[in-house]
């Protein structure tokens, strides 16, 4: 049997984890992070958790209708973020739009959108439109468009450029080209990277109903502000249950998608 060649360890490879050790430790210092008193209140944390393990199934009447409504505004801002950023990928896809000026400009404004943080996003549409869903599914469809373009534009770069040329070659219009070369290449990816987004979205509405932004969320809120861990337990639940679903369905059809 051959030995296979080791590669030697490189100095920069020291620094490197020289300069990792060192920043966890100076993180550590910063943020005042103490394991010994996260376990000294240990003790809150269990008799909270035994009080959640005893959830109240009578209250199940009262989450599921909020989990409907979660699943709601997920679907919407799923499909509304999605189409727009199916649009937008061809738009800043440079083997689609060859103009420089215009990809940049756009791909600029795509980072500027992707760094804000859902839940500033939901905040400032709880300040425009109010407190409820539609709060919600306003973030969630500008949260939606971040993840799917990114992606999904990324996923455009790397076809096969063969087809275009092809149809190029007979005299194909740009739009002959999308139809007919990039199309068909690229549907299985929208349609996982959507699905995925919907995962997302699921979640994501949970966490927004804290702020006010519809959904069950808001509802486990008032739960926990109450100290009705029992309701509290009920809602994870029910919402852990639900997730595991979505994100089983949701994932079979990605891989039947991407066979």
């Amino acid at each position: 049997m051959l030995k296979l060649p080791k590669k030697k360890f490189k100095m920069w490879n020291w620094v490197w984890v020289i300069l990792m050790i060192l920043g966890l430790v100076l993180s550590v210092q910063n943020t005042g992070t103490s394991l010994p008193e996260f376990f000294a209140n240990f003790d809150q944390f269990g008799e909270i958790f035994v009080q959640m393990a005893q959830p109240d199934w009578s209250y199940a009447g009262t989450a599921i209708p909020y989990l409907v409504e979660t699943i709601k505004m997920a679907i919407i801002s799923t499909v509304i973020g999605s189409a727009l950023a199916f649009i937008y990928s061809l738009l800043i896809a440079r083997n689609i739009v060859h103009n420089k000026v215009i990809t940049g400009v756009l791909r600029f404004i795509m980072n500027i959108i992707r760094t804000i943080p859902d839940l500033l996003l939901g905040s400032i549409f709880v300040a425009i439109v109010g407190i409820g869903p539609v709060a919600g599914i306003l973030a969630l469809t500008v949260f939606t468009f971040g993840v799917v373009v990114k992606l999904f534009y990324e996923a455009i770069e790397t076809i096969d450029p063969g087809p275009s040329e092809a149809i190029k070659a007979v005299g194909g219009n740009g739009m002959n080209n999308i139809m007919f070369a990039v199309m068909p290449q690229i549907m299985p990816y929208f349609v996982s990277y959507a699905l995925y987004a919907f995962e997302i979205n699921v979640r994501a509405s949970t966490v927004l109903g804290y702020i006010g932004a519809g959904g069950i969320g808001l509802q486990l809120k008032n739960t926990l502000d109450m100290f009705s861990y029992n309701q509290t337990g009920m809602i994870i639940l029910v919402i852990f249950l639900v997730v595991l679903v979505i994100d089983f369905i949701s994932t079979k059809a990605r891989e039947a998608l991407m066979r």
